[in-house]
């Protein structure tokens, strides 16, 4: 029987009747530009119902009409086969419908208890009954067996803990339906498989979920259901057992997966200049001896383990970490880099694996972002005019396809595709000699994945040396002309591009005995 909150808040069981809410032929606007075209759906309750597309598809717009945030600007809404009009979340709320936004909601200086229960609470005089709040609590979580301490402050809990305390509140509140944006985007692994694990027992439970995500093999095995939008408009809606990732991506850009990757390039770098040599590279016990090099044009990727040394190698040439031994040299000649801004000045740069913590500066508009490094290389006593600043970082924005309003919005408000693509342009207003690109899809879906792998061999075509690191075991198969691995802090192995996946796997675990192994 479905789960559901009685008038004071404590969970009760109630008839297994489904409920239901219907969207008929929503079109939503934005500045001229339309994020809706007639799109219908209809989720139910004991139900998950994943929504996935590309980045500017429409998830989040439908999603936020569904949950009350937004009003479509034609169309209806129907619950349990009855027209309502939402115009905040607060009418949805009331008919069942709560909204989880990717980015939570909660009162970090409150305790879980006060979060979950805020606007609800129990009084007597103007008193609140603690004692009541916390027997309903203990009610609640014994019934969805999630783990949490009432009594601890909401900001010392990690994203994932978080999204439970709204998933407690919205349930405190009736709620029959969850609307979830994006809910693992900022989750490890593990606490993706327990979120996952969660809303799969609350849908056991009755209640309904609306699964917005850019994860194709997680939407497949969470939902029952999958609908897929493109350039604002319904794709299609059928069962997900019916579904495989080649299928979604198929309908998301037009292309099977097998397609993703560009047609890799039959040619020899030997005869073309080295860009980058280093030699002996080491940093305590982070990595040792590594040594390699890059030649202009290609594309050469970086496999191995989790903690490996990749990053921190990266780092390391960049000059944003340490070197206690070891040689680097551009274009022949040894150079010695004392931080990242000599390193941009050299012509070496790096998109890191967190865009948001080290690649940009969130706060600041798309064109301070491009125009930053710039700025850092030339000097801030040497600043460009506003007017060439705006030209430059039009130009550059839609040289790497950043679809925006325009440069002067925060960069925060760019999905996660479009702000990679400022992390990756902001380096191209002066050409460098070498990308170094850290996770450069990570979080982003896969319509954005094309477009930066594109790219990426773009600049390569161009004649930049570029070192892909990547997790993904494909993706480095798909782009590198050759792979280098590291195991444990060392270079263990150096492979052509079309190396078979058991010889990158069997080096990344130490175990490869081809004749390509380093000593």
């Amino acid at each position: 029987m479905p789960i559901a909150a009685s008038n004071n808040g404590d969970l009760t069981r109630t008839p297994a009747a489904t409920r239901s809410v219907e969207v008929q032929h929503a079109s939503k606007g934005f500045a001229g530009a339309q994020a809706l075209i007639d799109v219908s759906l209809k989720i139910a309750s004991g139900h998950i119902h994943a929504l996935v597309g590309e980045n500017g598809a429409g998830k989040s717009t439908l999603g936020r009409i569904i949950g009350g945030a937004l009003a479509p600007d034609e169309g209806t809404i129907l619950v349990d086969g009855k027209e309502v009009s939402f115009r905040h979340p607060r009418d949805a709320l009331t008919r069942g419908i709560a909204l989880v936004h990717q980015e939570i909601m909660v009162v970090p200086s409150l305790s879980v208890l006060d979060n979950v229960f805020l606007g609800t609470e129990t009084t007597t005089a103007g008193w609140v009954q603690l004692r009541s709040l916390r027997q309903r609590f203990r009610t609640l979580v014994g019934e969805t067996g999630f783990d949490l301490d009432p009594d601890v402050k909401v900001s010392t809990l990690g994203v994932g803990e978080q999204q439970k305390v709204e998933i407690l509140r919205a349930i405190v509140r009736n709620a029959w339906l969850i609307v979830m944006d994006e809910p693992t985007a900022a989750l490890t692994d593990e606490e993706s498989v327990r979120l996952i694990a969660f809303v799969r027992h609350l849908r056991d439970r009755g209640l309904g979920f609306l699964y917005i995500t850019h994860k194709l093999e997680e939407a497949l095995a969470v939902a029952e259901t999958v609908t897929v939008l493109k350039n604002a408009c319904h794709v299609s809606t059928a069962p997900a057992a019916e579904e495989d990732v080649d299928s979604l991506v198929t309908k998301m850009v037009g292309r099977p997966l097998s397609a993703m990757f560009p047609a890799k390039r039959q040619r020899s770098f030997s005869g073309a200049p080295a860009v980058l040599s280093v030699s002996g590279l080491t940093q305590g016990r982070v990595f040792q001896d590594v040594s390699f090099e890059i030649h202009a044009g290609e594309i050469v990727g970086m496999a191995g383990l989790v903690g490996s040394g990749r990053s921190e190698v990266a780092q390391a040439i960049f000059g944003a970490g340490s070197l206690d031994e070891g040689t680097v040299q551009l274009l022949g000649e040894p150079v010695r880099i004392r931080s990242p801004r000599h390193a941009a000045k050299h012509g070496i740069v790096l998109v890191p694996e967190s865009r948001k913590d080290q690649g940009l500066i969130m706060s600041a508009s798309v064109r301070a972002n491009l125009m930053l490094p710039s700025m850092a290389i030339r000097g801030f006593c040497r600043p460009i005019r506003p007017s060439r600043e705006t030209v430059t970082a039009n130009s550059v924005a839609k040289s790497v396809d950043v679809r925006m309003e325009s440069v002067e919005i925060g960069v925060s408000m760019l999905s996660g595709g479009n702000q990679q693509k400022v992390a990756i342009g902001k380096w191209l207003v002066h050409r460098p000699l070498l990308l170094i690109a850290d996770q450069p899809t990570r979080g982003v879906d896969v319509g954005a994945r094309l477009t930066i792998y594109e790219l990426l061999h773009r600049l390569a075509d161009e004649g930049l040396g570029v070192l892909l690191i990547s997790n993904e075991l494909e993706e480095v198969m798909g782009m590198a002309d050759r792979i280098l691995v590291m195991h444990r802090g060392r270079m263990v192995a150096e492979l052509p591009g079309h190396a078979e996946e058991n010889d990158i796997l069997n080096a990344a675990f130490g175990r490869y005995q081809g004749g390509n192994a380093l000593s």
